[in-house]
């Protein structure tokens, strides 16, 4: 079972991690995911559920007191609004202190006071910006959580009030605060970014009952009632088109602007916008089993998958910050007992210096800050990345593998040559050809049909008669066509000429004489060119087709498009095979991705390092199969997504670098006594804000 919970208040990114990792243990839950850009905790229970959600609720408040656990996150109505006013209060409450504590500490640093006075101004200044600070320190050290941020601050705050160094005390506190503040309006702004990417989610439906409209919920609406999506509005739920014709525009599932047209009898799927025209549509899904609930859920639950880098970093934490607090220590003691002239009040200022930059939040914000922003960027170009793990993956990709059907080509026949004999023109080949097809949903029929493109007037065809595996013969306007196979015209006595292609060729014969043949074949997609030169252009090794279809069908469309491995005529568990194979040829860090269609691909798609669902649109399988969904049928779609990977994890070790890089800097600045409290200041809030900041940009995918 999996329940969801929305965190309101939850503002700390450590504490975010410690309630995670006890999360975990408890006996009965099979995995716990915190998501703190959206404060959401998704958890998959075996049992005893109400037992279990105590549990998790205790853990929660005994962690941060001042969260609220709200069950059923998804499903509530105005939660999200309602946790947004109070974050708006919370701010203005941060700003209101700020403003009070910074104009005393400002009073204190201008006028020359005496030294009671100007204690007592630089004392109240702390007590309001700081005291909430101190005050969840000493509740943490209560709890057994002493390497916490807010222990850090308070040891260096109270430290600088302890050598004499007032308004320095005051200044990391004030700036703390102010940098927490712009922080959380920066991490807010992402979280914004994102769910703007991703505002699709119908609010209502008109509900058709009885020639009049209702509004209702789209959860409330059932499988084959009538609803009616008027202009502007989106579609709220899957299903057929029953009358009316407008524009629709897919952006919102696609990433693609150009609108396409709905008319009667095509399929609408909830998350278009409706243009221009009124749509009737019969729903054929429930909300929940809808394209948009099932890519809603897919986004919202990506950053539960946590990337490598991201693990790191938050094992990388839990060291990190007792080690510098005893290194502190270490520089408080033991330079005044061994160097001679060295002064306790010096080193124990110093060492207040070493804690205010310690604190490791530029990390432990931004790397899955770049993350979650770069999967907000790939859903905006139509990829759905399942979660950080296969982004960080799409960075080490050896090898991609394709089907063919559907994901290469269209999948979808087509006449691509006509060759009329003895006297008759292209257009009665076809003409002939489609009267005597439109009786059969046989693809070949249906693309000879499409070719003719004009209306068929039934009442022209009499005695119909199919020959199972060979053709058709009919008679239209009295005279009799045949159509179908060499092995029909053989068996029929018509002389036939045959064609050297390894397309499909079907004969027609009218009045008994040989009329010519129509050649149709599986398209290319215009774009598959594209996408294998692209992946070879960004160093990916090979590029390889499996196919079921025949070998020179395979070979024919490897050469066209520049493969350079085809295997052909494969059963699915063959492709399997060749997938395993690939795997134990490949380097220790190396990947393989399977590209395929999500419908008979599904076993390949799970077993390839990262499975890419091709063509995902509307595809249940698709999206439940596949680590990836493109929701596009473009193949360049996978070397955009390569490209996007590659971008977000550059941005990710930026900010390693960086904020390791200047910490390093201050913490030996600070231990030589050559930066004050004020440099420290910026190598703790003013690295976390630029690497925050510089995280937001994997969020701009338009170029790549």
């Amino acid at each position: 079972m999996k329940k969801e919970f929305l965190l309101q208040g939850l503002n700390c990114v450590i504490c975010a991690g410690k309630i995670e990792n006890k999360i975990k243990k408890i006996k009965g839950i099979k995995s716990a995911s915190i998501n703190f850009i959206s404060k959401k905790l998704v958890l998959e229970i075996e049992d005893e559920e109400t037992k279990i959600i105590n549990q998790v609720t205790k853990i929660v408040k005994d962690i941060e007191p001042e969260i609220r656990v709200i069950e059923s996150y998804s499903t509530k109505k105005g939660i999200e609004n309602e946790n947004n006013n109070d974050d708006d209060e919370d701010r203005k409450r941060v700003i209101i202190k700020l403003v009070i504590g910074g104009t005393l500490f400002v009073v204190g640093m201008i006028f020359e006071l005496p030294n009671w006075l100007e204690l007592t101004i630089f004392l109240i200044s702390y007590i309001i910006v700081g005291r909430n600070v101190v005050l969840q320190a000493a509740k943490e050290i209560s709890k057994g959580r002493v390497f916490t941020e807010h222990f850090l601050m308070s040891v260096a705050t109270v430290g600088a009030f302890c050598v004499g160094q007032y308004p320095e005390g005051v200044a990391v506190m004030l700036f703390y605060m102010l940098g927490e503040l712009l922080e959380d309006m920066a991490v807010d702004r992402s979280r914004k970014s994102v769910s703007e990417l991703m505002n699709i989610r119908p609010d209502y439906a008109n509900l058709k009952v009885g020639g009049k409209l209702k509004k209702v919920l789209p959860e409330e609406i059932g499988v084959g009632e009538i609803i009616v999506v008027k202009p502007g509005e989106k579609i709220p739920l899957d299903g057929k088109v029953i009358e009316g014709i407008s524009m629709v525009n897919t952006s919102a599932l696609t990433g693609e602007s150009v609108p396409f047209e709905l008319e009667p009898g095509k399929d609408a799927l909830s998350g278009f916008i409706n243009e221009n025209g009124v749509l009737t549509v019969e729903v054929s899904k429930k909300y929940e089993e809808s394209t948009i609930a099932k890519i809603l859920d897919l986004v919202q639950n990506a950053s539960s998958k946590k990337a490598p880098t991201e693990k790191f970093i938050t094992k990388f934490a839990r060291y990190y910050t007792p080690i510098v607090v005893f290194g502190a220590l270490a520089l408080a003691i033991i330079p005044p007992l061994v160097i001679p002239g060295a002064t306790f009040s010096d080193y124990i200022y110093r060492a207040l210096i070493f804690l205010v930059v310690s604190c490791p939040c530029a990390l432990i914000i931004s790397i899955p800050l770049g993350f979650v922003s770069g999967m907000g960027g790939a859903s905006k170009r139509g990829i759905l990345v399942k979660g950080g793990n296969y982004l960080q993956a799409l960075n080490n990709v050896e090898a991609v593998v394709f089907d063919k059907t559907g994901t290469l080509t269209k999948g979808i026949f087509k006449v691509t040559g006509t060759n009329p004999q003895n006297d008759y023109s292209s257009e009665e080949l076809i003409e002939s050809a489609a009267y005597a097809e439109s009786y059969s949903n046989h693809p070949i029929a249906l693309s000879i049909v499409s070719a003719y493109n004009k209306e068929i007037d039934k009442n022209r065809i009499e005695n119909y008669q199919e020959i199972a595996g060979q053709g058709i013969k009919v008679n239209i306007n009295n005279r009799e066509i045949l159509i179908g196979n060499t092995k029909f015209m053989a068996n029929q006595n018509i002389k036939y000429n045959d064609v050297d292609t390894i397309d499909t060729v079907v004969h027609v014969a009218i009045n008994r004489k040989y009329a010519g043949n129509i050649v149709i074949a599986d398209e290319v997609k215009e774009d598959s060119l594209n996408a294998i030169k692209d992946l070879k252009s960004l160093g990916v090794k090979k590029e390889i087709m499996l196919t079921g279809d025949l070998k020179a069908v395979g070979n024919k469309i490897g050469r066209q498009l520049g493969l350079d491995k085809v295997y052909s005529e494969l059963l699915p568990a063959d492709k399997v095979d060749k997938i395993e194979s690939l795997e134990m040829k490949k380097s220790p860090k190396g990947k393989i991705v399977f590209v395929g269609d999500g419908i008979n691909d599904a076993p390949v798609l799970a077993g390839a390092d990262i499975g890419i669902a091709m063509g995902g649109l509307g595809s249940d399988a698709a999206i439940e199969a596949a680590d990836i969904v493109i929701m596009t049928d473009e193949p360049s779609k996978v070397a955009s997504a390569i490209r996007i990977a590659r971008r977000t994890q550059g941005i990710v070790y930026q900010n390693v670098v960086f904020a390791l890089g200047i910490k390093a800097i201050f913490l030996v600045l600070g231990a030589l006594g050559i930066a004050s409290m004020w440099e420290a200041v910026f190598g703790d809030m003013g690295v976390a804000l630029i690497a925050i900041f510089n995280s937001i940009r994997a969020i701009n995918t338009k170029n790549l």
